[in-house]
């Protein structure tokens, strides 16, 4: 965006849906806000001391009352509909197409792919001397093993934790929840729109917290079975608790 103001561009359904609703509320809160400061002006004008000098001696307003009641009640219902409608359509997707399972620790994510012969592996930040900058990689953003999408395609995502409570956040995808130990989560996205996609754990989890980005590339539906050719063959048999540090050949960018 323009000078970084704003949100960034949505890339499916359920970004698109949280963004129009971040926008209604802002017109809400800025009519408001107008409407407030405008109240506030016409009253130190027109009910100042050196206007009247003789205060008014009344104390209610029976419509007024009435009014500042039913009229928050109103904006309050305007807002909660979208919303309760918003948070329907992002809960979960029935028959998805594939599942994703992402499993947060200290300080990594391991990421498994069950409907593909239960493929996983983990995935550390790039250290700041590693960064390869030829290779469009970022600085706490860019990890050494990137998680494969493909596009136009309904996939569940399933998260928990290992340790302490993290949270899988990527802002382009509209996705925020978190990974609790012991417990499984489930949201689910559909990418519209082939790329790459980061994001980073929003919860605090201990002093690398900052060190735990996500990096999503969302390919064409082809380009996922082709690399999930090779990746089966090099990591099959990988665990997703291994710390190894490995690198998924073809799409370190």
């Amino acid at each position: 965006m323009p000078w970084q103001i704003g949100l960034q561009e949505p890339a499916s359904p359920s970004a698109l849906r949280i963004f129009e609703f971040h926008d209604m509320l802002l017109y809400i809160i800025f009519s408001i806000a107008i409407f407030v400061l405008l109240l506030l002006v016409w009253v130190i004008i027109r009910y100042n001391a050196k206007a009247n000098p003789q205060p008014a001696q009344f104390s209610h307003n029976v419509l007024i009352e009435v009014l500042w009641t039913v009229i928050p009640i109103v904006i309050l219902i305007i807002i909660a509909i979208p919303s309760f409608k918003v948070l329907y359509y992002n809960d979960r997707v029935e028959n998805p197409d594939m599942t994703l399972k992402v499993t947060g620790y200290q300080w990594y994510w391991t990421y498994e792919y069950p409907d593909h012969d239960g493929l996983n592996f983990s995935s550390y930040m790039i250290a700041d001397k590693d960064i390869d900058e030829s290779k469009d990689q970022k600085r706490l953003l860019s990890t050494d093993n990137v998680v494969v999408l493909p596009i136009d395609t309904n996939i569940q995502i399933l998260i928990t934790a290992g340790d302490v409570i993290h949270s899988w956040a990527v802002p382009a995808l509209g996705i925020k929840l978190d990974g609790i130990p012991g417990r499984l989560n489930e949201t689910w996205v559909r990418i519209e729109k082939e790329g790459t996609y980061y994001g980073q754990c929003s919860e605090l989890c201990g002093k690398d917290h900052s060190y735990m980005p996500i990096e999503i590339h969302a390919v064409s539906k082809d380009e996922f079975k082709n690399w999930l050719i090779t990746a089966k063959k090099e990591f099959a048999s990988l665990d997703a608790s291994d710390d190894s540090l490995i690198r998924m050949a073809g799409f370190q960018k």
